[in-house]
């Protein structure tokens, strides 16, 4: 009978949990190292050097889909942009193509969170406020009871607005960042090296600005919640249960 508890609770029955370094790891230093520094003739050669260094974010997005059996649309859009870089590369179009698709990509997911804001799902409250991240039905039951609701939805609306807000950043610096370092021609030794240091400088130019005004459109959500329940973080944010 103990055995049967021990299975329950087995790590493997455990929701999936982020490994943010990891992800770091297999999709950004890995496939930049291999593009910088093995892409010449006397290594693998520019075809092989980015089919290589595709191959990890794309059979990590992969190995995790099939993993944890659950659809995830920033990581089909994530596997759509390892795809179409690698066709860009391997088909030799013109470079431009490449900062039309590193800024098409954030936009589309800015268009989507801005228009759900219009439906009865948006996707703030996918995002962020969620069951997950905040203890919803508390902050509902106290926002019923001091009558705030309405306002409160007006509120995450305009969260709404800056959470799109952040995709668009990213998108517009996707675009400068990718005309600005990939001008060879693609299918290149050249070309490949110059991917990979895009690679590398999106994450402390693109990445961490974005994750600082994510963390500011929460801040805002939160106070919005603090000044019209009166409840402190510790009060709203869900801890899961070890």
């Amino acid at each position: 009978m103990k055995q049967k508890n021990k299975d329950i609770t087995s790590p493997t029955l455990k929701e999936h949990q982020p490994r943010p370094f990891v992800d770091l790891l297999i999709s950004i230093i890995i496939p930049s190292v291999i593009l910088m520094k093995l892409s010449n003739e006397t290594a693998l050669g520019p075809t092989i050097a980015l089919i290589t260094a595709l191959s990890f974010p794309f059979g990590w997005g992969l190995y995790e889909f099939i993993k944890y059996k659950k659809f995830n649309f920033v990581a089909l859009l994530g596997l759509i942009s390892v795809l179409l870089t690698g066709g860009i590369g391997l088909l030799k179009l013109d470079s431009q193509w490449l900062a039309v698709k590193e800024a098409a990509i954030p936009a589309i997911i800015g268009l989507v969170v801005l228009v759900s804001a219009f439906t009865p799902f948006p996707l703030i409250k996918v995002l962020i406020y969620n069951r997950k991240v905040l203890d919803v039905d508390l902050i509902k039951s106290r926002l019923r009871a001091n009558d705030n609701i309405i306002l409160f939805e007006k509120h995450l609306l305009t969260a709404t607005y800056l959470l799109s807000g952040t995709f668009f950043f990213s998108a517009v610096m996707n675009y400068f960042l990718a005309k600005w370092i990939v001008t060879s021609p693609a299918g290149s030794p050249a070309f490949n090296e110059e991917l990979g240091q895009m690679t590398l400088y999106s994450y402390p130019v693109i990445a961490i600005p974005s994750m600082l005004m994510t963390m500011a459109v929460f801040y805002y959500l939160w106070r919005t919640i603090n000044s019209m329940t009166g409840l402190s973080l510790s009060k709203i944010l869900r801890i899961e249960e070890q």
